[in-house]
């Protein structure tokens, strides 16, 4: 963490430093300007005095020498309006890439504080329960109640661990998409299925076009279902419904995942699928990687993902594929 901060002050003073030096350097080309035109004007102001009156040339020669300092004054004139041009376009660009850098940097904090949660609390609860299962003398129901939750925190550092290692292979072009033959119906039953055990507390209604095939990856299929199921259950009330649809309209599959929660604003919607952005509900947990990743898997899949209002309350996610089976 204080490395952390070290960096983002440090890319502060650079900030400040460089916009220092550029409005050094712009003044300076303005004072050279004007330096030089006064140069200019001084000359020919000489040269006019060293002619004599009574020379019958004497007026073409005046004339000679304003238009050879207005000539001089439009080189200073092009010459440094395209320096001018230059140094801030250089300025421009290089202003936008440490504000992206200084962005990035600010949310990679974000995301190794997020990630430092998320790994030690499903540690700490499979420690704690593990620990109490071996000094302790439970009955049958508290066991596998023990157990059931310990493999609830076991799949949700396992699926953390997944987005990860998917997020970083994606970044580097090392994940190489395997496409085959997939029944989206099937495996959307199998993820809504795995959530109500998870989570039996949630109620997730369900309602599943039989038989619907695309080609895809179906790894990255699963990761995509389970982001979003995962997404809706974790940003909506614990009474509350989440639902998920799939079902063909046109020649396009429609999976859509519905909750009640508080929505998302409209200034966000575009922003939740940015990498490490986080929506303005803290009281969730997150990396923002989820909603990342799930827009990159669309993509590859030539899919698109949007996210729109549910009625009366909450977000509903949609990804639109295409029936090309």
């Amino acid at each position: 963490m204080a490395l952390s901060n070290y960096k983002t002050r440090r890319i502060r003073i650079i900030f400040i430093v460089y916009w220092f030096l550029l409005a050094y350097i712009v003044v300076a080309l303005i004072f050279w300007f004007i330096e030089l035109n006064q140069q200019n004007q001084q000359m020919a102001q000489y040269k006019t005095e060293q002619l004599k009156k009574d020379d019958p040339q004497y007026y073409i020669q005046i004339q000679k020498i304003e238009s050879a300092q207005k000539a001089k004054t439009g080189q200073y004139i092009g010459e440094g309006s395209i320096f001018l041009f230059l140094i801030l376009t250089g300025g421009f660009y290089i202003a936008r890439a440490l504000r992206r850098q200084f962005r990035q940097d600010q949310q990679q904090q974000n995301f190794m504080m997020a990630i430092t949660h998320e790994l030690k609390t499903p540690i700490a609860v499979t420690k704690l329960n593990l620990e109490t299962l071996q000094k302790r003398k439970l009955d049958e129901t508290q066991q596998q109640r023990l157990i059931q939750n310990t493999i609830q925190e076991t799949n949700r550092l396992n699926a953390l661990c997944n987005n990860m290692l998917l997020a970083s292979q994606i970044e580097a072009g090392a994940y190489r998409i395997t496409r085959e033959e997939t029944n989206l119906s099937d495996l959307v039953n199998e993820c809504v299925n795995d959530f109500t055990i998870r989570f039996p507390q949630r109620t997730v209604n369900k309602e599943i076009h039989n038989e619907l095939f695309i080609n895809g990856d179906k790894l990255q299929l699963q990761m995509a279902i389970n982001n979003l199921i995962d997404n809706a259950i974790k940003y909506s009330p614990k009474d509350s419904l989440v639902f998920v649809s799939l079902k063909k309209e046109n020649n396009l599959i429609n999976l859509s995942i519905k909750d009640e929660g508080k929505g998302i604003a409209a200034d966000e919607k575009q922003k939740v699928f940015d990498k490490f952005y986080r929506i303005s509900n803290k009281e969730a947990k997150g990396t923002g990687l989820g909603l990342y990743l799930t827009k990159k898997i669309a993509q590859q899949h030539k899919a698109k993902i949007f996210v729109t209002n549910n009625t009366p309350s909450g977000s509903s996610f949609t990804i639109l594929f295409k029936n090309d089976i």
